[in-house]
């Protein structure tokens, strides 16, 4: 079974599962309505019509069934209403991460048993491979475009039953493969970086528009800075985000930054570009694949958000988990080899050894 949104990637990817000898069923699923003047015009998205039907238009052009499956309720119970709690809570949450897990690699594989299918494919550009008898997600062979931070999430299970047919390929390579196949106006069409459900990538307004009362709960308070001095008023403490410094609203006489977030006491730390750097993180709901590895190997690189660029860590265990053997622990911190900037509590941090995802967690 194959996962298409009507874009380029799982549609080469179909073209290469059918060069290899596979039967395809393609499956593309409804998250979120969004049919809005801007979203039907710039037709790229899962929240596009357009998308949907040309995902079905491509399956039936190469031959193979296609079915179009009812996501929207439990897409908004998991992902948007996590993104909103977690907003809602100060922090800035990974949507895409939890819709890999709990509906591309959850729901899907319950539709693909219902459609006999063995194996579950996607256009994502990450690799699976082996060591000491454990299955891991692997660099993509075009970093730029690796996925592998959104996926950190499958188990292992999940990637027994999972293809990736772009993992060994650039996206140079694939739009190459889609021209020689006569889908010259895919190969040329540009990629959205935006939340699906949220329009213009403007998460402030979908707020607004989603939570029950929000303006009596979002409402002004105090930025502070680190000592808790008054510096001035902020438009209400979900509006902002960590490393922040445009569209404050504050004139402090330097550059200032957001740098944290209480939700509680509806205020907002200010400070300067040197106090986003940090020599250590908390993380927790951690997934760590070869515990017993890693235990005794704990020097990780790690991303603390997509585009980042992997820093050497050190993982440390707390000591009521290292004495229970291998039960996976509640949380682990890591310590940096050098300080970072804008390590953002909500956010995913994905563990690295040799280019395998070993683990990872929610920043706390």
């Amino acid at each position: 079974m194959l996962g298409m949104s009507g874009g380029i990637d799982s549609t080469v990817s179909a073209m290469l599962l059918l060069e290899q000898g596979y039967e395809v069923v393609g499956v593309t699923f409804r998250t979120y309505d969004s049919i809005k003047e801007s979203c039907l015009a710039r037709e790229k998205g899962c929240c596009s019509v357009e998308s949907i039907m040309e995902a079905k238009h491509n399956a039936e052009r190469m031959g193979f069934e296609h079915h179009i499956v009812d996501f929207r309720d439990i897409f908004r119970r998991c992902v948007i209403q996590n993104f909103i709690d977690e907003y809602m809570s100060g922090r800035t949450p990974n949507p895409c991460v939890l819709c890999n897990s709990h509906i591309k690699w959850g729901e899907l594989l319950r539709v693909a048993d219902e459609l006999n299918c063995d194996y579950v494919a996607t256009g994502h550009y990450a690799q699976i491979r082996e060591r000491n008898g454990h299955l891991f997600l692997a660099n993509a062979v075009d970093t730029r475009k690796d996925q592998t931070y959104f996926l950190w999430m499958l188990t292992e299970e999940n990637l027994r039953r999972t293809i990736f047919p772009l993992g060994r390929l650039t996206k140079q390579e694939v739009r190459e493969i889609a021209r020689a196949h006569g889908y010259e106006a895919l190969a040329e069409k540009s990629e959205s970086q935006e939340i699906c459900f949220v329009t213009n990538n403007d998460y402030r307004t979908f707020l607004r528009e989603n939570v029950p009362a929000y303006e009596e709960k979002i409402v002004p308070g105090n930025y502070i800075d680190a000592n808790g001095r008054i510096l001035g008023r902020h438009q209400g403490y979900a509006n902002y985000t960590i490393g922040q410094r445009k569209r404050l609203g504050i004139a402090l006489g330097h550059p200032a930054y957001v740098t944290r977030i209480d939700a509680a006491r509806n205020e907002v730390v200010l400070g300067t570009n040197e106090d986003l750097f940090s020599t250590s993180l908390t993380a927790s709901r951690i997934r760590i694949r070869d515990l017993e590895y890693v235990r005794a190997h704990p020097q990780v690189q790690v991303r603390i958000r997509y585009r980042s660029t992997p820093v050497d860590a050190t993982m440390e265990f707390p000591e009521q988990s290292l004495a229970s053997g291998e039960t996976l622990p509640t949380a682990v911190s890591l310590k940096f080899s050098f300080p970072v900037w804008g390590v953002t509590p909500g956010q995913s941090l994905v563990m690295y050894q040799d280019g395998l995802v070993i683990g990872g967690g929610i920043i706390q």
